[in-house]
């Protein structure tokens, strides 16, 4: 906030006429110096933190993310949620509110994290293998890697992305 007499400074919360505000975070009455304003709600700068880390979103930036109900500061969003909200598989974007596979890194579509072979859905508890690019299922797995003639290969347990910090 500004001081209305135009010198600049930072006016105290609640100085003068204007009311209090209270913290979205912790209900409390912000008598703080400064205040965060993020999705419509004002916070203290203590109580406005990331999801996953903790880190306090006002000393690490000036940007915050949101999704699936999580507050998240920038790497955190990526680290869950992928460079782009799109789908690697089919190109589409997801939407905040839908649950997503991941893979080394890329994100997909529940209905679109399928074995490049046989096209089945992989699902939650799936052992599945991740080449080139491409993900296979345990039965269609490629013959060389059957041989252990494959290095790149990578087996994972599969698991949803809910909140994984």
């Amino acid at each position: 906030m500004v001081n209305p007499g135009g010198s600049g400074q930072a006016a105290p919360v609640g100085a003068g006429s204007m009311p209090w505000k209270r913290c979205a975070g912790c209900g409390g009455k912000i008598a703080d110096r400064f205040l965060l304003y993020a999705m419509d709600s004002y916070w203290h700068s203590r109580c406005l933190k990331c999801s996953c880390c903790q880190a306090q979103l006002g000393e690490i930036g000036t940007s915050c993310y949101t999704k699936s109900g999580m507050i998240l500061c920038r790497n955190d969003y990526i680290r869950l949620f992928g460079n782009s909200g799109a789908c690697s598989a089919c190109g589409q974007s997801i939407p905040a509110s839908e649950l997503v596979m991941r893979a080394q890194g890329n994100v997909y579509h529940l209905k679109c994290f399928t074995c490049s072979t046989c096209r089945n859905r992989l699902v939650p508890g799936d052992r599945f293998h991740y080449i080139n690019g491409s993900l296979f299922c345990e039965h269609d797995r490629p013959t060389a890697l059957i041989n252990g003639h494959l290095s790149s290969l990578q087996t994972n347990p599969l698991l949803p992305d809910q909140k994984v910090c």
